[in-house]
Protein backbone atom coordinates (compact mmCIF):
# COMPACT_ATOMS: atom_id res chain seq x y z
CA UNK A 1 0.00 0.00 0.00
CA UNK A 2 1.12 3.47 -1.33
CA UNK A 3 1.87 5.99 1.93
CA UNK A 4 0.90 9.36 1.74
CA UNK A 5 4.37 10.83 0.75
CA UNK A 6 4.02 8.73 -2.05
CA UNK A 7 0.82 8.84 -3.32
CA UNK A 8 1.54 12.81 -2.90
CA UNK A 9 4.21 12.15 -5.28
CA UNK A 10 2.33 9.83 -7.92
CA UNK A 11 -0.48 12.57 -7.96
CA UNK A 12 1.93 15.04 -8.40
CA UNK A 13 3.81 13.34 -11.48
CA UNK A 14 0.27 12.60 -13.17
CA UNK A 15 -0.70 16.36 -12.92
CA UNK A 16 2.79 17.34 -14.42
CA UNK A 17 2.34 14.66 -16.92
CA UNK A 18 -1.25 15.79 -17.94
CA UNK A 19 -0.13 19.31 -18.48
CA UNK A 20 3.08 18.29 -20.49
CA UNK A 21 0.73 16.22 -22.96
CA UNK A 22 -2.30 19.64 -23.09
CA UNK A 23 0.23 22.64 -22.95
CA UNK A 24 3.01 23.70 -25.12
CA UNK A 25 2.54 27.16 -24.90
CA UNK A 26 4.57 28.37 -22.05
CA UNK A 27 7.41 25.46 -21.52
CA UNK A 28 9.38 27.77 -18.97
CA UNK A 29 6.23 28.16 -16.81
CA UNK A 30 5.81 24.04 -17.54
CA UNK A 31 9.73 23.64 -16.69
CA UNK A 32 9.40 25.89 -14.08
CA UNK A 33 6.18 23.62 -11.82
CA UNK A 34 8.42 20.73 -12.33
CA UNK A 35 11.32 22.33 -10.48
CA UNK A 36 9.05 23.26 -7.59
CA UNK A 37 7.19 19.82 -7.54
CA UNK A 38 11.03 17.85 -7.26
CA UNK A 39 11.93 20.44 -4.71
CA UNK A 40 9.52 20.43 -2.23
CA UNK A 41 8.39 16.81 -2.56
CA UNK A 42 12.64 15.68 -2.39
CA UNK A 43 13.21 17.88 0.42
CA UNK A 44 15.20 20.94 -1.43
CA UNK A 45 15.89 24.12 0.02
CA UNK A 46 16.77 25.31 -3.51
CA UNK A 47 17.52 24.41 -6.99
CA UNK A 48 18.03 25.08 -10.46
CA UNK A 49 16.97 23.21 -14.13
CA UNK A 50 20.00 24.17 -16.51
CA UNK A 51 19.72 23.84 -20.13
CA UNK A 52 22.80 22.51 -22.49
CA UNK A 53 24.34 24.50 -25.54
CA UNK A 54 25.86 21.99 -27.35
CA UNK A 55 27.72 24.40 -29.55
CA UNK A 56 28.70 26.63 -26.87
CA UNK A 57 29.65 23.97 -24.75
CA UNK A 58 28.12 25.64 -21.64
CA UNK A 59 25.08 25.14 -19.62
CA UNK A 60 22.39 28.16 -18.67
CA UNK A 61 20.02 28.73 -15.85
CA UNK A 62 16.91 27.69 -17.03
CA UNK A 63 14.79 27.87 -13.68
CA UNK A 64 16.15 28.93 -10.67
CA UNK A 65 14.23 28.61 -7.12
CA UNK A 66 15.03 29.97 -3.61
CA UNK A 67 16.34 32.72 -1.56
CA UNK A 68 18.76 33.35 -4.36
CA UNK A 69 17.54 32.11 -7.23
CA UNK A 70 17.38 35.33 -9.51
CA UNK A 71 20.87 36.08 -8.19
CA UNK A 72 21.83 32.60 -9.55
CA UNK A 73 20.45 32.98 -12.87
CA UNK A 74 23.06 35.18 -13.73
CA UNK A 75 25.34 32.71 -14.12
CA UNK A 76 26.77 30.82 -17.17
CA UNK A 77 29.07 27.29 -16.75
CA UNK A 78 31.12 25.86 -18.95
CA UNK A 79 30.74 21.66 -19.91
CA UNK A 80 32.21 19.58 -17.01
CA UNK A 81 32.45 22.52 -14.68
CA UNK A 82 30.62 22.20 -11.03
CA UNK A 83 28.94 19.24 -10.00
CA UNK A 84 26.06 20.35 -12.90
CA UNK A 85 28.44 20.57 -15.38
CA UNK A 86 29.94 17.23 -14.21
CA UNK A 87 26.66 15.73 -14.56
CA UNK A 88 26.22 16.87 -17.81
CA UNK A 89 29.47 15.98 -19.42
CA UNK A 90 29.24 12.41 -18.18
CA UNK A 91 25.23 12.00 -18.19
CA UNK A 92 25.10 10.52 -14.80
CA UNK A 93 22.88 11.36 -11.65
CA UNK A 94 24.86 12.10 -8.61
CA UNK A 95 24.46 12.55 -4.80
CA UNK A 96 26.74 15.33 -3.24
CA UNK A 97 26.41 15.05 0.61
CA UNK A 98 30.16 16.99 1.28
CA UNK A 99 29.63 19.17 -0.93
CA UNK A 100 32.28 21.94 0.26
CA UNK A 101 34.87 19.17 0.18
CA UNK A 102 33.69 17.72 -3.29
CA UNK A 103 36.53 19.38 -5.94
CA UNK A 104 33.87 19.29 -8.72
CA UNK A 105 32.07 22.20 -6.82
CA UNK A 106 32.26 25.56 -8.09
CA UNK A 107 32.68 27.20 -4.44
CA UNK A 108 32.76 30.85 -6.80
CA UNK A 109 28.79 31.30 -7.05
CA UNK A 110 28.22 29.59 -3.73
CA UNK A 111 30.53 32.74 -2.18
CA UNK A 112 29.47 35.70 -4.88
CA UNK A 113 25.76 35.06 -3.87
CA UNK A 114 26.01 34.37 -0.48
CA UNK A 115 24.79 30.92 -0.20
CA UNK A 116 26.71 27.95 1.01
CA UNK A 117 25.80 24.50 0.11
CA UNK A 118 26.28 21.83 1.91
CA UNK A 119 24.42 18.47 0.04
CA UNK A 120 23.34 18.31 -3.25
CA UNK A 121 21.55 16.06 -5.51
CA UNK A 122 21.59 15.94 -9.06
CA UNK A 123 20.14 14.41 -12.10
CA UNK A 124 20.51 14.51 -16.25
CA UNK A 125 17.51 16.02 -18.47
CA UNK A 126 17.61 12.85 -21.29
CA UNK A 127 15.77 12.87 -24.84
CA UNK A 128 17.29 9.37 -26.40
CA UNK A 129 19.83 9.28 -24.39
CA UNK A 130 21.27 12.87 -24.82
CA UNK A 131 21.76 14.57 -22.04
CA UNK A 132 20.05 18.07 -22.90
CA UNK A 133 19.95 19.84 -19.38
CA UNK A 134 20.60 18.90 -15.50
CA UNK A 135 18.26 19.26 -12.62
CA UNK A 136 19.96 19.90 -9.19
CA UNK A 137 18.56 20.47 -5.48
CA UNK A 138 20.25 22.37 -2.80
CA UNK A 139 20.67 21.76 0.79
CA UNK A 140 18.67 18.98 2.15
CA UNK A 141 15.46 20.73 4.36
CA UNK A 142 16.37 20.33 8.39
CA UNK A 143 19.89 19.50 7.89
CA UNK A 144 19.35 16.40 6.73
CA UNK A 145 21.45 13.96 4.06
CA UNK A 146 20.15 13.31 0.49
CA UNK A 147 19.10 9.34 0.04
CA UNK A 148 18.99 7.07 -3.24
CA UNK A 149 14.94 7.29 -2.98
CA UNK A 150 15.70 11.42 -3.25
CA UNK A 151 17.87 10.88 -6.08
CA UNK A 152 15.30 8.46 -8.16
CA UNK A 153 12.31 10.45 -7.56
CA UNK A 154 14.47 13.54 -8.85
CA UNK A 155 15.56 10.85 -12.13
CA UNK A 156 11.77 10.52 -12.85
CA UNK A 157 10.75 14.59 -12.71
CA UNK A 158 14.18 14.82 -15.08
CA UNK A 159 12.88 12.41 -17.34
CA UNK A 160 9.17 14.58 -17.53
CA UNK A 161 11.36 18.31 -17.79
CA UNK A 162 13.32 16.64 -20.67
CA UNK A 163 9.69 15.34 -22.16
CA UNK A 164 8.32 18.73 -22.00
CA UNK A 165 11.63 20.32 -23.61
CA UNK A 166 11.31 18.20 -26.16
CA UNK A 167 7.23 19.02 -26.86
CA UNK A 168 8.19 22.81 -26.86
CA UNK A 169 11.21 21.92 -29.68
CA UNK A 170 8.90 20.06 -31.56
CA UNK A 171 5.87 22.34 -31.35
CA UNK A 172 8.66 25.16 -32.22
CA UNK A 173 9.15 23.42 -35.72
CA UNK A 174 5.60 22.62 -36.53
CA UNK A 175 4.88 26.18 -35.98
CA UNK A 176 8.35 27.55 -38.00
CA UNK A 177 6.31 25.44 -40.81
CA UNK A 178 3.17 26.61 -40.41
CA UNK A 179 4.37 30.10 -40.90
CA UNK A 180 6.52 29.42 -43.50
CA UNK A 181 3.20 27.67 -45.32
CA UNK A 182 1.49 31.05 -44.85
CA UNK A 183 3.79 33.08 -46.23
CA UNK A 184 3.64 31.11 -49.25
CA UNK A 185 0.47 31.50 -49.14
CA UNK A 186 0.20 35.42 -49.41
CA UNK A 187 3.09 35.04 -52.19
CA UNK A 188 1.27 35.18 -54.79
CA UNK A 189 -2.35 34.02 -53.86
CA UNK A 190 -3.91 36.06 -50.60
CA UNK A 191 -4.20 38.73 -51.53
CA UNK A 192 -7.43 40.82 -50.66
CA UNK A 193 -10.10 41.94 -53.14
CA UNK A 194 -9.67 45.75 -53.46
CA UNK A 195 -13.21 47.50 -53.63
CA UNK A 196 -13.33 51.01 -54.25
CA UNK A 197 -15.94 53.87 -56.11
CA UNK A 198 -15.10 56.67 -53.96
CA UNK A 199 -12.86 59.41 -55.60
CA UNK A 200 -10.21 59.95 -52.71
CA UNK A 201 -9.42 56.53 -53.39
CA UNK A 202 -9.04 56.43 -57.04
CA UNK A 203 -6.65 59.49 -56.73
CA UNK A 204 -4.66 57.20 -53.97
CA UNK A 205 -4.44 54.44 -56.29
CA UNK A 206 -2.74 57.25 -59.06
CA UNK A 207 -0.71 57.55 -56.30
CA UNK A 208 0.52 54.14 -55.66
CA UNK A 209 1.17 53.43 -59.34
CA UNK A 210 3.83 56.09 -59.51
CA UNK A 211 5.00 54.88 -56.28
CA UNK A 212 5.08 51.45 -57.06
CA UNK A 213 7.67 52.13 -59.72
CA UNK A 214 10.32 52.95 -57.11
CA UNK A 215 12.04 50.89 -54.62
CA UNK A 216 11.69 53.94 -51.95
CA UNK A 217 9.91 52.95 -48.38
CA UNK A 218 6.30 54.11 -47.98
CA UNK A 219 4.65 54.75 -44.39
CA UNK A 220 0.75 54.18 -45.09
CA UNK A 221 -0.99 55.78 -42.15
CA UNK A 222 -4.50 55.94 -41.47
CA UNK A 223 -7.29 54.72 -38.53
CA UNK A 224 -7.49 51.03 -37.29
CA UNK A 225 -9.53 49.13 -39.77
CA UNK A 226 -8.93 51.65 -42.57
CA UNK A 227 -7.28 48.84 -44.71
CA UNK A 228 -3.58 49.85 -44.85
CA UNK A 229 -2.59 46.45 -45.46
CA UNK A 230 -4.97 46.34 -48.99
CA UNK A 231 -2.50 49.53 -49.91
CA UNK A 232 0.51 47.78 -49.27
CA UNK A 233 -0.42 44.80 -51.29
CA UNK A 234 -1.31 47.04 -53.87
CA UNK A 235 2.15 48.93 -54.34
CA UNK A 236 3.84 45.18 -54.15
CA UNK A 237 0.82 43.84 -56.48
CA UNK A 238 1.87 47.14 -59.25
CA UNK A 239 5.85 46.71 -58.79
CA UNK A 240 8.81 45.07 -60.51
CA UNK A 241 8.41 42.79 -57.23
CA UNK A 242 5.41 41.17 -57.79
CA UNK A 243 6.62 37.66 -59.08
CA UNK A 244 8.48 37.94 -55.74
CA UNK A 245 7.56 37.22 -51.51
CA UNK A 246 5.40 39.37 -50.06
CA UNK A 247 5.78 39.40 -46.29
CA UNK A 248 3.98 40.59 -43.54
CA UNK A 249 4.97 41.06 -40.12
CA UNK A 250 2.51 42.62 -37.28
CA UNK A 251 5.15 44.07 -35.16
CA UNK A 252 2.52 44.67 -32.21
CA UNK A 253 1.46 40.94 -32.05
CA UNK A 254 4.74 39.27 -31.18
CA UNK A 255 6.04 39.46 -27.35
CA UNK A 256 9.17 41.92 -28.08
CA UNK A 257 11.49 38.68 -27.08
CA UNK A 258 10.53 37.33 -29.86
CA UNK A 259 10.02 39.92 -32.34
CA UNK A 260 13.96 40.06 -33.22
CA UNK A 261 14.31 36.59 -34.48
CA UNK A 262 10.77 36.90 -36.28
CA UNK A 263 12.33 39.49 -38.65
CA UNK A 264 15.61 38.61 -38.87
CA UNK A 265 16.13 35.06 -37.71
CA UNK A 266 18.50 33.22 -35.46
CA UNK A 267 21.22 31.01 -35.00
CA UNK A 268 20.82 27.00 -33.66
CA UNK A 269 21.83 27.72 -30.06
CA UNK A 270 20.89 31.27 -29.62
CA UNK A 271 18.75 30.72 -27.07
CA UNK A 272 16.72 28.31 -25.35
CA UNK A 273 15.19 26.05 -27.49
CA UNK A 274 16.64 27.27 -30.56
CA UNK A 275 17.29 24.00 -31.75
CA UNK A 276 18.15 24.48 -35.45
CA UNK A 277 18.78 28.10 -37.96
CA UNK A 278 15.98 29.78 -39.02
CA UNK A 279 15.12 32.68 -41.47
CA UNK A 280 13.36 35.87 -40.43
CA UNK A 281 10.80 37.44 -42.71
CA UNK A 282 13.51 40.09 -43.97
CA UNK A 283 15.54 37.15 -45.69
CA UNK A 284 12.47 34.97 -46.48
CA UNK A 285 11.58 38.55 -48.45
CA UNK A 286 14.71 39.00 -50.45
CA UNK A 287 13.85 40.27 -53.63
CA UNK A 288 10.58 41.49 -52.88
CA UNK A 289 8.45 43.06 -50.34
CA UNK A 290 7.71 43.47 -46.80
CA UNK A 291 5.29 44.65 -44.91
CA UNK A 292 5.62 45.89 -41.23
CA UNK A 293 1.94 46.84 -39.60
CA UNK A 294 1.91 48.61 -36.96
CA UNK A 295 5.74 49.89 -37.03
CA UNK A 296 5.03 52.56 -34.16
CA UNK A 297 5.08 49.90 -31.34
CA UNK A 298 8.13 48.40 -32.80
CA UNK A 299 10.64 48.13 -29.88
CA UNK A 300 13.59 51.43 -29.61
CA UNK A 301 16.62 48.67 -29.60
CA UNK A 302 14.85 47.00 -32.73
CA UNK A 303 14.32 50.14 -34.74
CA UNK A 304 18.13 50.52 -34.78
CA UNK A 305 18.47 47.50 -36.61
CA UNK A 306 15.95 48.18 -39.15
CA UNK A 307 17.39 51.58 -39.80
CA UNK A 308 20.81 49.38 -40.59
CA UNK A 309 18.99 47.22 -43.03
CA UNK A 310 17.23 50.09 -44.55
CA UNK A 311 20.58 51.95 -45.33
CA UNK A 312 22.85 48.80 -45.88
CA UNK A 313 20.30 46.34 -46.83
CA UNK A 314 22.32 43.90 -44.07
CA UNK A 315 21.79 42.52 -40.48
CA UNK A 316 22.83 39.70 -38.34
CA UNK A 317 20.79 36.88 -37.05
CA UNK A 318 20.39 36.86 -33.45
CA UNK A 319 23.15 35.00 -32.09
CA UNK A 320 25.34 35.09 -35.25
CA UNK A 321 28.29 37.68 -35.99
CA UNK A 322 27.73 36.57 -40.01
CA UNK A 323 25.96 39.44 -41.85
CA UNK A 324 23.33 38.88 -44.41
CA UNK A 325 22.84 40.70 -46.94
CA UNK A 326 18.84 41.47 -48.71
CA UNK A 327 17.26 43.30 -51.39
CA UNK A 328 13.84 44.02 -49.43
CA UNK A 329 11.35 46.77 -50.32
CA UNK A 330 9.91 48.43 -46.80
CA UNK A 331 6.46 49.11 -46.49
CA UNK A 332 5.31 50.03 -43.07
CA UNK A 333 1.89 51.47 -41.45
CA UNK A 334 0.78 52.69 -38.43
CA UNK A 335 -2.66 53.91 -36.61
CA UNK A 336 -0.68 56.02 -34.03
CA UNK A 337 0.90 59.98 -34.51
CA UNK A 338 3.84 58.24 -35.18
CA UNK A 339 5.10 62.19 -35.36
CA UNK A 340 4.41 62.29 -31.57
CA UNK A 341 6.18 59.47 -30.80
CA UNK A 342 9.30 60.71 -32.32
CA UNK A 343 9.20 63.87 -30.21
CA UNK A 344 8.08 61.71 -26.91
CA UNK A 345 11.71 59.68 -28.25
CA UNK A 346 9.62 56.84 -28.18
CA UNK A 347 10.37 56.40 -31.92
CA UNK A 348 13.88 57.11 -33.40
CA UNK A 349 13.71 60.39 -35.81
CA UNK A 350 16.53 58.76 -38.44
CA UNK A 351 14.32 55.67 -38.71
CA UNK A 352 10.96 57.85 -39.25
CA UNK A 353 12.26 59.98 -41.70
CA UNK A 354 13.63 56.71 -43.93
CA UNK A 355 10.23 55.19 -43.80
CA UNK A 356 8.86 58.39 -44.80
CA UNK A 357 10.13 58.99 -47.83
CA UNK A 358 6.84 58.63 -49.84
CA UNK A 359 3.75 58.89 -46.84
CA UNK A 360 0.31 57.80 -48.56
CA UNK A 361 -2.65 58.42 -46.01
CA UNK A 362 -5.92 56.38 -45.72
CA UNK A 363 -8.90 58.38 -45.24
CA UNK A 364 -11.66 56.39 -42.67
CA UNK A 365 -14.43 55.17 -44.18
CA UNK A 366 -16.76 57.99 -43.43
CA UNK A 367 -14.52 60.25 -45.27
CA UNK A 368 -15.85 57.86 -48.37
CA UNK A 369 -19.23 57.08 -48.75
CA UNK A 370 -19.63 55.87 -51.83
CA UNK A 371 -17.21 53.03 -51.01
CA UNK A 372 -19.86 52.27 -48.11
CA UNK A 373 -22.24 50.99 -50.30
CA UNK A 374 -20.17 49.26 -53.08
CA UNK A 375 -18.19 47.17 -49.53
CA UNK A 376 -21.46 46.05 -47.87
CA UNK A 377 -22.54 44.71 -51.00
CA UNK A 378 -19.19 43.03 -51.52
CA UNK A 379 -19.21 41.74 -47.62
CA UNK A 380 -22.90 40.52 -47.93
CA UNK A 381 -21.76 38.11 -51.06
CA UNK A 382 -19.33 36.80 -49.19
CA UNK A 383 -21.49 36.14 -45.71
CA UNK A 384 -24.14 34.74 -47.79
CA UNK A 385 -21.46 32.17 -49.39
CA UNK A 386 -19.93 31.12 -45.94
CA UNK A 387 -23.32 31.14 -44.06
CA UNK A 388 -24.76 29.04 -46.96
CA UNK A 389 -27.26 31.84 -47.13
CA UNK A 390 -29.23 33.59 -49.85
CA UNK A 391 -30.80 37.17 -49.12
CA UNK A 392 -32.01 39.51 -51.46
CA UNK A 393 -29.86 42.47 -49.87
CA UNK A 394 -30.51 45.60 -47.67
CA UNK A 395 -33.55 47.23 -47.46
CA UNK A 396 -34.05 50.95 -47.78
CA UNK A 397 -33.52 52.11 -44.18
CA UNK A 398 -30.53 49.63 -44.00
CA UNK A 399 -28.83 51.58 -46.80
CA UNK A 400 -29.76 55.36 -45.52
CA UNK A 401 -28.29 53.52 -41.54
CA UNK A 402 -25.09 52.59 -43.30
CA UNK A 403 -24.45 55.92 -44.98
CA UNK A 404 -25.82 57.83 -42.01
CA UNK A 405 -23.00 55.82 -39.31
CA UNK A 406 -19.63 57.32 -38.63
CA UNK A 407 -17.63 53.78 -38.49
CA UNK A 408 -15.54 54.29 -36.05
CA UNK A 409 -14.11 50.94 -36.56
CA UNK A 410 -13.96 51.59 -40.35
CA UNK A 411 -13.98 48.58 -42.90
CA UNK A 412 -13.17 46.35 -40.22
CA UNK A 413 -16.34 46.95 -38.05
CA UNK A 414 -18.42 47.81 -41.79
CA UNK A 415 -17.37 43.69 -42.65
CA UNK A 416 -18.25 42.38 -38.97
CA UNK A 417 -21.27 44.28 -39.16
CA UNK A 418 -22.20 42.55 -41.94
CA UNK A 419 -21.62 39.20 -41.54
CA UNK A 420 -23.32 39.88 -37.99
CA UNK A 421 -26.48 40.79 -39.98
CA UNK A 422 -26.26 37.81 -42.37
CA UNK A 423 -26.06 35.23 -39.92
CA UNK A 424 -29.37 36.69 -37.71
CA UNK A 425 -31.32 38.19 -40.28
CA UNK A 426 -34.72 35.86 -40.64
CA UNK A 427 -36.02 38.20 -43.41
CA UNK A 428 -35.55 38.46 -47.52
CA UNK A 429 -33.63 41.41 -46.61
CA UNK A 430 -31.34 42.91 -43.68
CA UNK A 431 -33.45 45.08 -41.92
CA UNK A 432 -32.13 47.80 -39.39
CA UNK A 433 -32.44 45.92 -36.49
CA UNK A 434 -30.19 42.78 -37.52
CA UNK A 435 -26.99 45.49 -37.70
CA UNK A 436 -26.73 45.96 -34.27
CA UNK A 437 -24.83 48.95 -34.27
CA UNK A 438 -23.05 50.87 -31.84
CA UNK A 439 -24.56 54.00 -30.11
CA UNK A 440 -20.90 55.50 -30.25
CA UNK A 441 -20.97 55.86 -34.27
CA UNK A 442 -23.83 58.31 -34.19
CA UNK A 443 -26.56 57.03 -37.01
CA UNK A 444 -28.75 59.49 -38.33
CA UNK A 445 -30.80 59.96 -41.16
CA UNK A 446 -30.64 61.83 -44.53
CA UNK A 447 -32.82 62.39 -47.26
CA UNK A 448 -32.87 63.86 -50.53
CA UNK A 449 -34.32 67.71 -51.26
CA UNK A 450 -37.19 66.17 -52.64
CA UNK A 451 -37.64 64.00 -49.79
CA UNK A 452 -37.15 61.24 -51.30
CA UNK A 453 -34.44 58.47 -50.00
CA UNK A 454 -32.93 56.48 -52.84
CA UNK A 455 -29.68 56.04 -52.56
CA UNK A 456 -27.93 58.86 -54.74
CA UNK A 457 -29.67 61.54 -52.42
CA UNK A 458 -28.76 59.43 -49.57
CA UNK A 459 -25.18 59.60 -50.60
CA UNK A 460 -25.40 63.22 -51.38
CA UNK A 461 -26.74 64.58 -48.05
CA UNK A 462 -24.01 62.95 -46.40
CA UNK A 463 -21.36 64.09 -48.09
CA UNK A 464 -23.13 67.76 -48.21
CA UNK A 465 -23.35 67.66 -44.62
CA UNK A 466 -20.03 65.99 -43.74
CA UNK A 467 -18.16 68.59 -45.91
CA UNK A 468 -20.52 71.52 -44.41
CA UNK A 469 -19.25 70.38 -41.04
CA UNK A 470 -15.39 69.99 -41.99
CA UNK A 471 -16.09 73.82 -43.72
CA UNK A 472 -17.39 75.16 -40.45
CA UNK A 473 -14.24 73.83 -38.31
CA UNK A 474 -11.95 75.40 -40.75
CA UNK A 475 -13.91 78.87 -40.86
CA UNK A 476 -14.36 77.85 -44.14
CA UNK A 477 -11.20 77.84 -45.72
CA UNK A 478 -11.84 76.07 -48.52
CA UNK A 479 -7.63 75.07 -48.52
CA UNK A 480 -7.95 74.22 -45.02
CA UNK A 481 -10.60 72.05 -45.50
CA UNK A 482 -9.77 70.33 -48.91
CA UNK A 483 -6.17 69.06 -46.43
CA UNK A 484 -8.49 67.68 -43.56
CA UNK A 485 -10.58 66.04 -46.24
CA UNK A 486 -7.06 64.61 -47.73
CA UNK A 487 -8.81 66.04 -51.50
CA UNK A 488 -7.11 68.52 -53.82
CA UNK A 489 -9.10 71.90 -53.29
CA UNK A 490 -10.09 72.26 -56.92
CA UNK A 491 -12.46 68.79 -56.10
CA UNK A 492 -13.60 70.21 -53.04
CA UNK A 493 -14.64 73.64 -54.98
CA UNK A 494 -16.88 71.54 -56.99
CA UNK A 495 -18.27 69.03 -54.71
CA UNK A 496 -19.22 72.69 -53.57
CA UNK A 497 -21.20 73.80 -56.42
CA UNK A 498 -22.53 70.18 -57.41
CA UNK A 499 -24.14 69.77 -53.42
CA UNK A 500 -25.01 73.32 -53.36
CA UNK A 501 -23.36 73.88 -50.00
CA UNK A 502 -23.96 77.63 -49.02
CA UNK A 503 -21.53 79.96 -47.25
CA UNK A 504 -23.51 81.80 -44.90
CA UNK A 505 -20.42 84.17 -44.55
CA UNK A 506 -21.19 85.32 -48.15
Amino acid sequence: MLSVVDAEKFNTLIGINLLINSNYSDVHSLLTRILESATQLCGGEASSLLIVNKEEKKLYFEVALGSKGAEVKKFTINMGEGIAGWVASHNMSIIVNDVRNDNRHLIGISDQIGYPSNTMIAAPMRVKDECIGVIELINKRGGELFTQDDLEWLEIFANQAALAVQNARYFERVQAEIQLLQDQLHTGQGYHTFITKSPVIQEKLEIIDKVAKTDSSVLILGESGVGKELFAEQIHLRSRRNKNPFIRVNCAALPEGLLESELFGHVKGAFTNAIQNRKGRFEAADNGTIFLDEIGDLPVQLQTKLLRVIQEKSFEKVGSDHTVKVNVRILAATNQDIEALVEKGEFRSDLYYRLNVLPLYIPPLRQRPEDITELAAFFLQKSMRAAKKQLSGFSDEVMETLLSYSWPGNIRELENCIERACIICKDDYIQNEDLLLSRAGGAVSYYGADGSRNLKNAINAFKAQYITRVLEKNNWNQTGAAKALDIQRTYLSRLIKELNILNPKE
